[in-house]
Formats: C-alpha cells, structure tokens, sequence
C-alpha cells in the first residue's frame, strides 16, 4: 500500500522517500538527488528507524558517487571514504546506518580490479541487496515474533517500528501484521511518544491502513492502561543492542520496560540481527543522540516552554537487558538475553 522508501532507474537513478515528517495528514514523497539530500532527510527526521537508516544510507553513497563513474580508483574510492563519512554524521545511535555504511565500503575494498564505473554499478547492487534483506528480514521477524502473540491479546508499543522505520513490514509492527495475517484479533496501544509523536502520528497511521484496531494513549497513560488489564504484551523496536542485550530505543522506553516489569507483562523487542553492536559489552556504552530544544519547546510550531528555561532532549534510552523478556531477530527468539545467549545467537 505504501513504500517507505524506493529506487527509481538504474545506479544513476534516485530514491524516494515518504516524508514522515508530514504524516497523518499529509502523504507526500521527496526525492533525494544528492547525498546531502539523504544526509538532510535522515537527519530531520523525513526517514527514521534503523533499518530505513542503513537502507537510505546504502543507496546515498550510490548517488554521492554518481559524478565520479568516469574518474580513476584513486579518485572514486578517495570519494568514496568522504560520502560514508558524511552520512555516518547525520545521526550517532542508530547502529544500522553505520553497519550499511561499512558494507559498502568493504565491497569497494574488495573490488579494486574493477573500474570506477563497475565498482559503481557493484556499489548499486550491493544498495539493492540491503534493500532486498531487509525486506526478508521484516518478514522473518513476524513470522518467530508472532509466535509469542496470543488470540484476543492487547499489546503496547512505543515510537514506531513498522513499515515507516524499514525497507519492508517493520520489526515490532512486523509481529502485529502476522498475527492479524493469521486471522488473531488484536488491539493495539500506541504510546504517543513525545515529543515528536511518532506513534500517535506513524504507528496509528500505519495500523489503520492495516485494519488493525489501534488505541492512542498518552506516554503517561501506559501504567494506567496495564493496571487496568487492557495489555497482554509490550513489543517495541530497538536502534542499537549491545553485545549483552541491553537495547537502545526511543526515549521512553526503558520507563515502559520498567512498566511492564511491575505488572507482571512480558517485554518483547523486535530487531534484525544487524542491529546487534557486539563492539560494546553494555548498553552504558551506547552513544545517545542529544536533539534540539525546539523539539520539546515549540513542538510543532507552538511554544510550550518559557524563554530561557533549559530543555534536556536525549532521543533515546537504554533498556537493560534484564528487563526484556525475549529478542526477536530474523534467526528467531533470545529468551533472557544475556551475552551468552546474545553470542549463540548470533554465531
């Protein structure tokens, strides 16, 4: 019904991206000429989530070396290490975008009998392949995810990790989409997610051209809404996991892991395996994305802060590992995530 993000041409084509920044009430498609361009649409925001990151970033340094074809080696891998630089600035904590990054350089590395023209071509079709797994690996994840989702179930989730945040059915909204597929009735709770109201924008949007029941609710809401028995489960995303499974994702959702702890509710996240930073051994180590004042001041054009007042704006949060109940990857599910567990996994 939709695409988050897509390829037009050949490696001399473009992407499109929908603007997420626009959505509910707007569905409007940029196109990304220029690797400033992805830069730019990572950055604020117009693609997000940690597998449309990598995606998006695969297929900007195709297009960031589109003027170097007809140039010597030197010179396209020279550009080459300043296109994945650039891009790997646009945002720290999303572990994804510098996995793509890394892949695409190594295919150069290991490709220097070809000439600029043809390592730019390979370079198109390494984008396409990421592109092409990740597609895979959201339906992989629905499939071992929905596994733990009951019949007539109520499940809480928090930011968005659906079809908006991959190249393919999402990670934590790919659980929902196969459970539904296989005829359970669900109903979501979409946390709003402040401050940029990713899943009273995003997630409810998505859920609804699904025909998937979805409920909004208040960040603070949720202990409420778990006491009162309406939620059975919690599945979120996650950006970055470290070696033992603590996991990084939208503010927010450590305090609804901590939620769930309390109540007795299982915690469920739902990540492809390169998401996985087996580089850190805990979540302390993960770099957490500090974003404007004005995000949480004049949220959406109106001033909700006092001049002058200090606003503190980390985009994400760490969930420790011994609050999560399961991992769900697309090689299937990490029961009490550990290093150890983490590492047999993955192996």
């Amino acid at each position: 019904m939709y695409q988050t993000l897509h390829w037009k041409g050949d490696a001399n084509g473009s992407l499109f991206l929908i603007d997420q920044t626009l959505l509910p009430t707007e569905f409007k498609e940029i196109e990304c000429l220029t690797a400033q361009n992805v830069w730019e649409a990572i950055k604020v925001l117009q693609v997000r989530g940690a597998p449309a990151i990598g995606v998006s970033a695969a297929y900007g340094v195709v297009i960031g070396l589109q003027e170097f074809r007809q140039t010597d080696r030197s010179a396209f891998d020279a550009k080459l290490t300043e296109v994945t630089g650039y891009l790997a600035s646009s945002r720290p904590t999303a572990v994804n975008l510098f996995w793509a990054l890394d892949r695409m350089s190594a295919v150069a590395i290991a490709n220097q009998h070809l000439t600029s023209a043809d390592m730019h071509d390979r370079l198109f079709q390494e984008a396409n392949a990421i592109n092409d797994e990740d597609r895979e690996m959201c339906l992989a994840i629905g499939r071992h995810g929905s596994q733990l989702i009951e019949n007539g179930t109520g499940v809480l989730t928090h930011c968005n990790a659906g079809a908006l945040a991959t190249a393919g059915e999402g990670t934590a909204l790919s659980v929902f989409f196969a459970a539904a597929a296989q005829g359970k009735t669900i109903r979501v709770y979409a946390d709003e997610t402040r401050p940029l109201l990713q899943g009273a924008r995003l997630t409810a949007w998505e859920l609804q051209q699904r025909n998937i029941p979805v409920t909004v609710i208040c960040d603070n809401m949720a202990a409420q809404v778990m006491k009162e028995g309406k939620i059975n489960a919690v599945v979120t995303g996650a950006d970055r996991i470290a070696a033992n499974g603590d996991s990084a994702n939208k503010i927010g959702t450590y305090g609804v892991a901590v939620l769930a702890r309390a109540h007795n509710i299982p915690f469920y996240v739902a990540a492809p395996s390169s998401t996985f930073d087996l580089s850190l051994a805990h979540g302390d180590s993960i770099p957490i994305e500090q974003r404007s004042r004005d995000e949480v001041a004049l949220g959406f054009g109106r001033q909700t802060v006092p001049d002058n007042v200090d606003v503190y704006n980390p985009a994400f949060d760490v969930t420790p590992a011994n609050l999560i109940t399961a991992i769900i990857t697309e090689r299937g599910i990490i029961r009490n995530p550990s290093a150890e567990s983490v590492a047999t996994h993955l192996s």
